[in-house]
């Protein structure tokens, strides 16, 4: 091997010291309470002067403070992370985090890709890839659709916590279309208990006739479902081979975004993450 990829091969490789700042300021966060500088060394499993070392450039720094009772030092994690996560997440735009990509899957697909979110018991389409063509659907950044009704909001109420679903059970809205079923809150739950186990959702000619979506959810850095990412077509169209192929790509595009807003887990059944 030359020198040169060795050199290569040591410029990828992690940072002991960086890795022990990062878990020390994780325990600090995950934290109920201060800790004091033995309890954070054991809960690190750091030896303790480098534990020190750590929380005293933390503190420096202004991430973390300490308070003093007797010869005990108890430690606490400051809002300047706080800042910094702001910064992070004014700059995300569902709008545009994978832009590329949406325009990638549609062109493939030759359908519409969509990315909604949960507002009260509504889905908001945030953003749209659009096929060419004469014939284009009535999805549309801005567009609110009952979240029963849309394989968009199927895959968010999904994984969404027992006290926020049990809020929305009183918002569940009767489709219009040929195969719309009756909607109570137990077949509802029943329902997403499937999108759970498949790691997607599938809406077809309920909401309105001839038209069906496939989609799957994507998550935030704190593993909480932040939208859903879909496909919609003709139900003619949306069937067989390219329903397959619509699944997989939005699959494949939930877990990138949900990488993107650092959200880290293995794979489901069906190849979607969740919390």
């Amino acid at each position: 091997m030359s020198m040169s990829n060795r050199g290569g091969e040591a410029e990828r490789a992690p940072s002991p010291a960086v890795d022990r700042a990062l878990t020390v300021l994780e325990k600090l966060l995950a934290s109920e309470d201060e800790l004091t500088l033995t309890a954070l060394a054991k809960v690190t499993n750091i030896p303790l002067a480098t534990c020190a070392s750590i929380v005293y450039t933390l503190e420096r720094r202004g991430y973390a403070s300490r308070r003093v009772v007797g010869r005990s030092h108890f430690w606490r994690p400051t809002l300047r992370l706080y800042g910094l996560a702001s910064q992070l997440v004014r700059k995300i735009d569902l709008s545009s985090v994978a832009q590329p990509e949406l325009r990638a899957l549609a062109d493939e697909l030759g359908m519409p890709v969509h990315i909604g979110v949960l507002e009260g018991g509504s889905v908001v389409y945030v953003a749209k890839a659009a096929t060419p063509g004469f014939i284009q659907f009535d999805t549309y950044p801005g567009k609110v659709s009952p979240f029963n009704l849309t394989a968009l909001g199927r895959a968010i109420a999904a994984h969404l916590p027992p006290e926020q679903l049990d809020a929305l059970m009183s918002q569940l809205v009767p489709g219009r279309g040929p195969k719309a079923r009756a909607m109570n809150a137990k077949s509802f739950r029943a329902l997403l208990q499937t999108v759970r186990s498949c790691g997607y959702a599938i809406e077809e000619e309920e909401e309105q006739a001839d038209i069906s979506c496939v989609a799957a959810p994507f998550f935030d850095a704190e593993g909480r479902v932040a939208g859903a990412v879909g496909v919609t077509g003709f139900a003619r169209d949306l069937a067989g081979v390219k329903r397959e192929a619509a699944i997989k790509g939005v699959v494949r595009l939930g877990a990138e975004i949900s990488h993107r807003l650092g959200y880290h887990a293995a794979p489901l059944p069906g190849g979607a993450t969740a919390p």
